[in-house]
């Protein structure tokens, strides 16, 4: 059987998931991918709504951002049940 893994920091999907909306369900976003709880709060915390749906719709797009690959660099040595609660700083739109 093939793992699966987060596709922002390509751990093991375990743990608590979440489904992220590539393009924000704000505007009309359908597709998802699941992700860890503690990516999606990232996200969020870093880029805006109106950020995700103009170019940070994109796993690559997103880890263009040094914040993000601080982020994940960091993520990655943790376990997979690692949480600890993300502040939402840009969910402006």
């Amino acid at each position: 059987m093939e793992n699966i893994v987060c596709p922002l920091c390509q751990r093991d999907l375990g743990g608590i998931v979440e489904d992220h909306h590539l393009i924000p369900k704000t505007f009309k976003g359908k597709e998802k991918v699941r992700i860890h709880k503690i990516c999606h709060r990232t996200i969020h915390s870093i880029y805006t709504e109106r950020e995700l749906e103009k170019y940070y719709y994109t796993i690559e797009h997103l880890l263009e951002r040094e914040e993000m690959q601080r982020f994940v660099k960091w993520i990655q040595k943790k376990p997979v049940e690692y949480y600890f609660r993300t502040h939402y700083a840009n969910c402006r739109r």
